[in-house]
């Protein structure tokens, strides 16, 4: 009577653990939920899918450092027109119809566009400023680090003022207003050279990011079919080791209450 009592409750145990088994399977959507699954499909799958999730943060981080570029850009786009209005003022400086009221005029609104310039090179990303020649972006992927630079965009770096932040730009006279224009030649160049090379950088950080959302696509449809659960397989084999186990717990019950049964009838 004992040993028929152990293998009912042998029974229970075995349709417990495959009832559980099917829940982890449904519940995680797994067929490997754990390394008892199987140790080496269950490390195949635990890789691949954190391959999916290194492809989702790089793609996330491609975006980000793209908005963080899209701030700069803006910055830049500014600069570019205050040193275009500049380089018009200082032409009009050289006419030679101006009075000393007028070139007084001139230099109050092209300091005017300095501070404009300066103000450019402090704007932020995150608490970050980006113009004033203290920033590189480092963008973290899978296949490494891409760092872009982020130059000088001030009115001193750009040699528009010196170091007291006094203007440079001398309009009093012709040596001087050449000299004024060819400051802010240079200007525009180094200006316009990092404008092109923010365009470039964006450009790089799409294909990235469409290249690791392509491949976070196809690491997800490899992961779905090496590792995806068959959810009505697991609810059949749910469903059946519920009833053995009801089966078992009855039988069980039968068993101890036929066996206490006989022990009253013993003298």
């Amino acid at each position: 009577m004992a040993i028929g009592g152990l293998g009912y409750l042998n029974q229970i145990n075995r349709t417990n653990s495959s009832a559980n088994s099917s829940i982890q399977k449904i519940v995680s959507g797994s067929q490997r939920p754990s390394a008892k699954n199987g140790a080496s499909s269950y490390a195949i799958a635990s890789r691949m899918n954190s391959n999916v999730g290194t492809a989702a943060q790089s793609r996330s981080n491609a975006q980000t450092a793209n908005a963080m570029l899209n701030v700069a850009a803006g910055g830049v786009s500014s600069t570019v027109d205050a040193l275009t209005s500049i380089k018009s003022q200082i032409l009009q400086a050289a006419n030679g119809t101006n009075q000393g009221s007028d070139i007084s005029a001139i230099r109050s609104s092209i300091q005017q566009s300095v501070s404009t310039i300066n103000d450019n090179a402090n704007v932020e990303y995150n608490g970050m400023k980006l113009l004033d020649g203290s920033r590189s972006i480092s963008v973290a992927g899978d296949t490494g680090y891409k760092t872009i630079k982020l130059g000088n965009l001030s009115s001193e770096g750009l040699g528009l003022t010196d170091n007291d932040g006094n203007l440079t730009l001398d309009l009093s006279s012709e040596e001087g207003i050449n000299n004024a224009l060819n400051t802010v030649d240079s200007a525009l160049d180094k200006t316009l050279g990092m404008s092109t090379d923010i365009g470039a950088a964006q450009q790089g950080l799409v294909a990235s990011e469409g290249n690791y959302t392509t491949m976070g696509e196809s690491l997800t449809a490899s992961l779905s079919t090496e590792d995806d659960t068959d959810i009505a397989a697991e609810m059949t084999k749910l469903r059946s080791a519920e009833a053995q186990n009801q089966l078992a717990l009855h039988a069980q019950k039968m068993f101890m209450h036929n066996s206490a049964q006989v022990l009253s009838l013993l003298p």
